[in-house]
C-alpha cells in the first residue's frame, strides 16, 4: 500500500479524501494557491506545498506545478478529487511517465469518455441507449442554428469537455441557440481550455439519474445502486438522493448492467459514474461518464457502506475488488443538500466574502440515522471569488426516504451560516415542497416551482403560532433578564407583563404567557394554548426549541423590538410587544424602498467581460446589457423595458461589488 498520497485538489473534496487515507494509514500531501494558504484542507494534511497564484489555471489546473508538488514531496500516488485535473488525460500521462500512481481509470479512458462527442459513439456501440443528436464538430453560431433546427428544439448545447453544468445551455430557439452556442463555447474555453461544442435532443420531463460504478485492472466491475439528482439549478446539481423514488429494480438492473457494459468497453478502473437522462415511462438514455469521483459520491457510500474512496486507492495499488454484485445491498436512504455561497434572494448569484460565523449540525452516526457533513471551510475563513462557491454537503440517512428527508430538515435548521449569502433557505424550502417530499420531481423542478426566483417560504398559520408561542417563551426570559439588570441598577424591581402581542408574517397574536421551572404555557386570544420548553438564552443564536412535545429549531437574532427569526427556509422579522406598544405600531408608516428602476445594479461580486450596448442606445425588453463572470459562470444581464441607456459607470476588465451601479436609463 502507499505510504504517501497528493490530493490535487482544494475544499471539501480533499479534506474528505485525507480522512480516508487518515483511516488507511497513508500520509497525505495537499496543494494550495495563495488565496488558499489558509484552507482547512492545508491545515488537516501532513505536508502541504504552494503551487502559484489565486486562479486555477496559474495553479490547481497547472500540471507542471502539481508535478513539482509531487517530485519535492515524494508522494507515491495521486488523487485528483472532481474538477481541476481529475479529468485530464495529459495529466494521467504526466504522473505515468514519472512513476506515480494515478488514482483514477486509466488515461485511454479518460480520453474517451471525457470527450462527450466520442463516448456517445462508443456507448452505441457497447449497447447503451443514447439520446438523439448531433455529434460532429460545429464551427460557429449559424451552424449551430441549423443543427439545432434539424434536431428539433429544445436542444441541449454542450462543451464536449464540459461538467459540473459549465458550458452548457438549453435552447428553444434559433435565437438562443446562436446566443447558447457562444456562451457555452466562452465558458468551455475558460473552464476546461477546449471549446468545441455539441448539440443534442433535450428531453423534456426528464430525471437525471445516474449509476455508481466500481472496477478494478482484474477484468471485474460492478454498480452500486443509483443516485437521483433531478434537483438542479443551471444544470448544477442541488439535492442528490440514494436510491431514486422513481425506479423500480427490473430498470436499475438494466441501468446498471449497461453502465457496467460501458465501463468495461473503455477498460475503465477505479470509480465512475454513468449518467442517464431517464423520462417518465422510465426510458433512459446515456448522457455522460463520469471518469472521477463524484461530488454526491457520500449518499452511496451511506446506503451501501462502502467507502468509494477507499476502493479507489486500493485499485489504484493493484489490488482486485473484494466486493462482488451479490455482496451490494441498498439499506436505507440517504440525501445530501449542497450548502452554496449563493444568494437565493438575488437569484442565487454567487456570494463572497468571511465566513463571521459557521457552525454545522453536529455529526451523528446511530442505527436510525446518520448526519455528515463534508466540508473545506471554516469560521473565519474566505469564500473566495476564484473557485467554485460549494461550502459543504450536508448529507442524512435514515431508514426510509421520509426519515431521510425530516433528518435534513432539522439538520438544515441547525446549520448556522452567516457573514455571505447562502443557499440554506432555498434547501429547507425543497425539504417541505409537496412534489419533492411525494417524489414526483424532474430536472425542470426549480424553473418550474420557482419560476420568478426564490422568495423565501410563506408558513401557514399552524407553523406561525409554534413561532408566535416560542418568540412570547423567549421574549419573556429575555425581559426578565433585562428587569433584573435594571432592578439592579435603580433599587427598585421592574414587574414583567403576562400580556403580550407576537406580529409576524402579518398576522398579529394576542396571548398571554405563564412560566414555570420547566418551561411556559402560553395561551393565545382564542383559548389554545401550547406548552413550550428549550434552554435558550438572550445571546444564543440557535435556539432548539420544543413545542407541545415536537422540537423546534430556530435561528435567532436580535432586531428592534424582538427578533429575527429563520426556520423552515423562512425569514421572519418577529415583533414581540406589549398590547400598548402593538396599538402604536399599528400606526406607524412604513418605509418605501429608494428607487432603482432606472438603474442596473451588478446583483454579484465579478468580472465585467463584455459590454453589450453604449450610451445612447434605445435598448428592447430582454435584451443583453452586459455580461459579467463570476465563480467561473458567465452572467448576461439583460433590460427588463424598454429605455435608453444615458450612462455607463463601468468598463470591460472593471471587478465589481454587489449593488454597484453598471449602467443608468432615462
Amino acid at each position: 500500500m502507499f505510504d504517501k498520497i497528493l490530493i490535487a485538489n482544494r475544499g471539501e473534496i480533499a479534506c474528505r479524501v485525507m480522512k480516508t487515507a487518515r483511516a488507511m494509514g497513508i500520509r497525505t500531501v495537499a496543494v494550495y494557491s495563495d488565496a488558499d494558504k489558509s484552507a482547512l484542507h492545508v491545515a488537516m494534511a501532513d505536508e502541504a506545498v504552494r503551487i502559484g497564484p489565486a486562479p486555477a489555471n496559474q495553479s490547481y489546473i497547472v500540471i507542471d506545478n502539481v508535478m513539482a508538488a509531487i517530485r519535492d514531496t515524494g508522494a507515491q500516488a495521486v488523487h485528483p478529487g472532481y474538477g481541476f485535473l481529475s479529468e485530464n488525460p495529459k495529466f494521467a500521462e504526466a504522473l505515468e511517465a514519472a512513476g506515480v500512481a494515478f488514482i483514477g481509470p486509466p488515461k485511454g479512458a479518460i480520453e474517451a469518455m471525457g470527450d462527450k462527442i466520442t463516448s456517445k459513439k462508443i456507448a452505441q456501440e457497447a449497447g447503451v441507449s443514447t439520446v438523439p443528436g448531433y455529434m460532429g464538430l460545429i464551427e460557429d453560431a449559424e451552424e449551430a442554428v441549423k443543427i439545432s433546427a434539424e434536431i428539433g428544439y429544445p436542444v441541449m448545447i454542450k462543451a464536449s469537455a464540459g461538467g459540473g453544468g459549465k458550458g452548457m445551455r438549453i435552447a428553444w430557439t434559433d435565437d438562443e441557440a446562436r446566443e447558447g452556442f457562444q456562451s457555452s463555447k466562452n465558458e468551455a474555453a475558460s473552464s476546461f481550455g477546449d471549446d468545441r461544442i455539441f448539440i443534442e435532443k433535450f428531453v423534456t420531463q426528464p430525471r437525471h439519474i445516474e449509476i455508481q460504478v466500481l472496477a478494478d485492472a482484474h477484468g471485474n466491475c460492478i454498480y452500486l445502486g443509483e443516485r437521483e439528482c433531478s434537483i438542479q439549478r443551471r444544470n448544477q446539481k442541488v439535492i442528490e438522493e440514494a436510491p431514486s423514488p422513481f425506479l423500480d429494480a427490473e430498470t436499475r438492473k438494466k441501468m446498471g448492467e449497461q453502465a457496467c457494459a460501458l465501463a468495461k468497453a473503455v477498460g475503465y478502473t477505479s470509480a465512475g459514474t454513468v449518467e442517464f437522462i431517464v423520462d417518465g415511462d422510465k426510458n433512459f438514455y446515456f448522457l455522460e461518464m463520469n471518469t472521477r469521483l463524484q461530488v454526491e459520491h457520500p449518499v452511496t457510500e451511506l446506503i451501501t457502506g462502502i467507502d468509494l474512496v477507499e476502493q479507489m486507492i486500493r485499485v489504484a495499488n493493484g489490488e482486485a475488488l473484494t466486493i462482488t454484485q451479490d455482496d451490494v445491498k441498498l439499506n436505507g436512504w440517504a440525501i445530501e443538500s449542497r450548502l452554496y455561497a449563493e444568494d437565493p434572494y438575488r437569484n442565487f448569484l454567487p456570494s463572497i466574502g468571511r465566513l463571521t460565523r459557521y457552525r454545522p449540525p453536529a455529526e451523528l452516526d446511530i442505527e436510525a440515522a446518520v448526519v455528515r457533513n463534508d466540508t473545506g471551510v471554516f469560521e473565519g475563513g474566505e469564500i473566495s471569488m476564484y473557485y467554485d462557491p460549494m461550502i459543504a454537503k450536508l448529507c442524512t440517512w435514515g431508514p426510509t426516504r421520509g426519515d431521510a428527508i425530516e433528518g435534513m430538515r432539522n439538520a438544515l435548521d441547525g446549520f448556522e451560516v452567516e457573514g455571505i449569502g447562502h443557499n440554506l433557505p432555498f434547501l429547507s424550502a425543497v425539504m417541505d415542497h409537496p412534489k419533492f417530499v411525494s417524489g414526483d420531481i424532474t430536472t425542470a423542478f426549480i424553473a418550474e416551482e420557482y419560476p420568478d426566483g426564490f422568495g423565501g417560504v410563506t408558513l401557514d398559520e399552524a407553523a406561525l403560532r409554534r413561532i408566535a408561542a416560542a418568540a412570547a417563551a423567549m421574549n419573556r426570559v429575555a425581559e426578565i433578564r433585562r428587569a433584573r439588570i435594571s432592578g439592579t441598577l435603580d433599587n427598585h424591581e421592574r414587574k414583567v407583563g403576562d400580556a403580550w402581542n407576537v406580529a409576524v408574517q402579518g398576522v398579529d397574536f394576542d396571548m398571554t404567557v405563564a412560566a414555570d421551572r420547566d418551561g411556559a404555557t402560553v395561551r393565545f386570544a382564542d383559548g389554545k394554548e401550547h406548552r413550550v420548553t428549550g434552554d435558550w438564552t438572550p445571546g444564543d443564536q440557535l435556539a432548539r426549541m420544543d413545542v407541545d412535545g415536537a422540537p423546534l429549531v430556530l435561528k435567532v437574532g436580535k432586531i428592534s423590538g424582538g427578533f429575527r427569526i429563520r426556520t423552515r427556509g423562512a425569514d421572519l422579522r418577529v415583533h414581540v410587544r406589549t398590547p400598548r406598544q402593538a396599538e402604536l405600531a399599528r400606526q406607524m408608516p412604513e418605509k418605501e424602498p429608494p428607487d432603482t428602476s432606472k438603474m442596473l445594479l451588478c446583483p454579484m461580486p465579478g468580472l465585467v467581460v463584455k459590454l453589450h450596448v453604449a450610451e445612447g442606445a434605445e435598448v428592447q425588453e430582454g435584451q443583453a446589457l452586459v455580461t459579467v463572470e463570476a465563480m467561473k459562470m458567465e452572467n448576461i444581464l439583460r433590460a427588463e423595458k424598454k429605455a435608453r441607456v444615458s450612462k455607463i459607470n463601468a468598463g470591460e476588465g472593471d471587478s465589481l461589488a454587489v449593488d454597484d451601479v453598471i449602467m443608468e436609463f432615462e
